[in-house]
C-alpha cells in the first residue's frame, strides 16, 4: 500500500483551520449570544401567561432568522423586548455571516489551498493504480513523447513536471489510458513519493528532464529509496553520465551519441540500420524507406556536445570531415576548424562545399540550422543533409525543408526508452543482430516487412510462467511438447499463421537468435516477437487458454465448462 507522505497528511485541513478560525469563533460567539438572549428574554404565551423560549426552539428560531429563511415567530407572537432583540441579533448574524462567507470565497481562491487539493488529489489517483506504472521525471518535448507512446503500448505512466503549463496540457491531451500529472520539482524527493515512487506498482523511473543536474538527482533518490526500481536518465555530458553510472543507474541515455551512434551505423551497415528504425520506431508510424547516408567528405557546422560526437563516430567509420565553428576558443578546435556559423556562402565555400556530400547542421540555434541547409544546398543541390533540431514546435519548418535526416532530441531519447521499456529483450536483440552483420538484416528486413503492414510493427515480450502462460507452462510440465509454431497459429483456424515473427528466445541466461517455428518451449523461456498490432491479443488466448493451446496444437476442440461436457457426453 502507498503510504501518503508525511507532509500532506493534514495539509488542506490545517490551511482551512487556519484560515477559518476567526469567523468560525466569530459566527460561535454570535450564535451563542444570541440563542442566550432569547432563551433569558421573557416572552407571553397565548393565555397571556409568561413564557420563556427553551434553548433548542431559541436555536431553532436564531438559525433560520439568521439565514433570513424568517418562518415567523413561534411558537407564541413574541414581545417587544423579544423583537428587539431579534433585530440585533439578526443584523450581527447577517454581518457575522458576510464576513464569513467573504473569507471562505478568499480561501477556495487561495493559491495555496488550490496547490494541496491538487496534491491530495493527485497523491488519491496514483494510490489507485492497481498495475505496473513509469514515474516520468519531466513532461517537456522527450516526456511528452515518451508517456504517448507508453500509454499507446498499454503501459501506464504517472507524469511530474515543475512548469504547470505543461501539466494543463497533460490534462488536455487525448491518451489512451488516463496519466496522473502533478506540477512538482522531480528532484524533491517528497514529490517523487507523492507520485508512487515507493508504490509496489512502481516499476521504473525515467529521469528526462532538460538539466543533467536535476536527473542525477532523481536517479540517486530512486536508487536509494527503491533500489529494485529499473532507473532510465538523459544526461547530455559526460560527467553526468560518469556520475549516474557510479551509483548503479541502470541505463543512462546520451541523445548526442545515441544518434551519432545511429547515423555511424547507417554509414557502416545501411540495412542494419534500417532494422533498428523499424524495431524501435515510435509505435503505429509509417516504415521508413531506405535512405543511407553517401560515403566521401563532410562538413560539421557547430562543434558542441552534438558536433563532437558526430566528428568521432565519423572518424571510427574512415569519414573525413571538415569543421565549421563560430567559438572555436570555447568548444576547442582553434587548430582545425573554419571559423563561422556556415549560415553563410564564403564560409561553407571555404569547407569546400562543393566537393562535400554531406553537412550536418548541428548548432543548438534552430533557425541558423535550417539557414545553413538553404544556403548548402544552393551551392551543392546533391548535398546529403542531417539537421538537429531544438525544438519540437519547429516541425513544420523542418519538414519544409526536406532534410534527409532530422536529428530532434526529444524522439530520439524515447526511441531508446521505448526499447528499453516495452521490451528488454530487444536490446539484446539489436546487439545481436548487430554483431551477425549486414547480411542477416537484409534477410530480416523483408520478414518483418512482411508482417508489418507499412506500419512499425507491435512488439511484445511472453515470459512462460504461470502468472503470464497459465496454459502453456501448464501443458510444458505435463509432459506436453509445445513447439514455437504452436503459439504462432491462430487460434481461430491453426491452419494460418498470425502475422508474427519470433525474434529472439532467451534461455538459461542463453539467447537464441530468430528460432525456427520447430524450436520447442520450455518453462522459464522468454520470448521475443514482433507484428501487426493485435496479435498478441489473440496469441494470449493461446498462451492462458487450456482449450485454445489444444486445438492449435492438435486440432482437437472440446466443450469448455461443465453444462458444455455434460451435452457432449449424453
Amino acid at each position: 500500500m502507498l503510504k501518503r507522505p508525511p507532509k500532506s497528511i493534514h495539509k488542506v485541513f490545517s490551511l482551512v483551520m487556519r484560515r477559518m478560525r476567526a469567523p468560525l469563533i466569530i459566527l460561535i460567539a454570535v450564535y451563542a449570544i444570541s440563542v442566550l438572549g432569547m432563551a433569558l428574554i421573557p416572552g407571553v404565551d397565548d393565555q397571556g401567561k409568561p413564557w420563556h423560549m427553551g434553548f433548542f426552539h431559541a436555536f431553532y428560531f436564531v438559525s433560520y432568522m439568521a439565514t433570513t429563511i424568517g418562518f415567523g415567530e413561534i411558537p407564541y407572537a413574541f414581545t417587544d423586548a423579544q423583537r428587539l432583540w431579534a433585530t440585533i441579533t439578526l443584523y450581527l448574524t447577517v454581518i457575522s455571516w458576510l464576513y464569513a462567507i467573504g473569507k471562505i470565497l478568499g480561501l477556495v481562491q487561495d493559491p495555496a489551498l488550490q496547490r494541496a487539493v491538487t496534491e491530495n488529489r493527485f497523491f488519491r489517483s496514483v494510490q489507485q493504480i492497481r498495475e505496473p506504472f513509469y514515474l516520468v521525471c519531466g513532461y517537456g518535448d522527450t516526456g511528452t513523447l515518451v508517456t504517448r507512446a507508453l500509454t499507446q503500448r498499454g503501459l501506464r505512466v504517472v507524469a511530474l513536471d515543475i512548469m504547470q503549463e505543461r501539466i494543463n496540457e497533460l490534462s488536455l491531451t487525448e491518451l489512451d489510458v488516463f496519466v496522473p500529472g502533478l506540477s512538482a520539482n522531480a528532484a524533491d524527493p517528497s514529490n517523487l513519493q507523492t507520485a508512487g515512487l515507493k508504490s509496489p506498482f512502481c516499476v521504473g523511473v525515467l529521469g528526462l528532464t532538460n538539466s543533467d543536474h536535476t536527473n542525477l538527482e532523481i536517479a540517486i533518490t530512486a536508487k536509494l529509496l527503491n533500489p529494485s526500481l529499473r532507473v532510465i536518465c538523459r544526461a547530455e555530458t559526460e560527467a553526468t553520465q560518469a556520475n549516474m553510472a557510479s551509483f548503479g543507474t541502470d541505463h543512462i541515455i546520451n541523445p548526442f551519441e545515441a544518434f551519432a551512434e545511429e547515423m555511424a551505423i547507417a554509414l557502416h551497415s545501411p540495412e542494419l540500420h534500417l532494422i533498428f528504425d523499424w524495431l524501435t520506431h515510435l509505435p503505429r508510424s509509417p516504415l521508413s524507406e531506405y535512405d543511407s547516408p553517401p560515403q566521401g567528405h563532410w562538413i560539421l557546422c557547430g562543434y558542441g556536445r552534438f558536433g563532437r560526437s558526430i566528428d568521432k563516430h565519423l572518424e571510427r567509420q574512415g569519414v573525413t570531415t571538415t569543421i565549421v565553428e563560430a567559438d572555436p576558443t570555447g568548444t576547442r578546435c582553434e587548430d582545425h576548424c573554419i571559423v563561422g556559423k556556415g549560415t553563410e556562402a564564403i564560409t561553407l565555400l571555404a569547407a569546400d562545399v562543393k566537393n562535400a556530400v554531406g553537412i550536418v547542421a548541428g548548432t543548438n540555434d534552430d533557425a541558423d540550422n535550417l539557414s545553413i541547409l538553404m544556403t548548402a544546398k544552393q551551392l551543392n543541390p546533391k548535398l546529403y543533409t542531417v539537421a538537429r533540431q531544438n525544438r519540437r514546435g519547429n516541425d513544420v519548418i523542418f519538414e519544409a525543408i526536406k532534410s534527409n535526416h532530422v536529428m530532434q532530441h526529444s524522439e530520439v531519447v524515447t526511441l531508446k526508452v521505448l526499447s528499453l521499456v516495452t521490451a528488454p529483450l530487444l536490446s539484446e536483440f539489436l546487439k545481436l543482430v548487430k554483431h551477425q552483420g549486414n547480411e542477416l538484416a537484409r534477410e530480416l528486413l523483408p520478414k518483418i516487412s512482411h508482417v508489418a503492414d507499412n506500419i512499425v510493427p507491435d512488439i511484445w515480450t511472453v515470459h512462460v510462467n504461470y502468472k503470464s502462460a497459465l496454459a502453456l507452462t501448464f501443458a510444458i510440465e505435463k509432459g506436453r511438447k509445445i513447439q514455437l509454431g504452436h503459439l504462432t497459429s491462430d487460434p481461430r483456424d491453426r491452419d494460418k499463421q498470425l502475422r508474427c515473427l519470433p525474434l529472439l528466445i532467451r534461455r538459461n541466461g542463453e539467447s537464441i537468435l530468430l528460432p525456427e517455428v520447430n524450436e520447442r518451449v520450455m518453462t522459464g523461456d522468454q520470448l521475443l516477437f514482433c507484428g501487426r498490432y493485435g496479435v498478441s491479443e489473440l496469441m494470449r488466448w493461446t498462451l492462458q487458454n487450456h482449450n485454445s493451446l489444444r486445438y492449435v496444437e492438435t486440432g482437437e476442440t472440446r466443450p469448455d465448462g461443465y453444462i458444455w461436457r455434460k451435452f457432449a457426453k449424453s
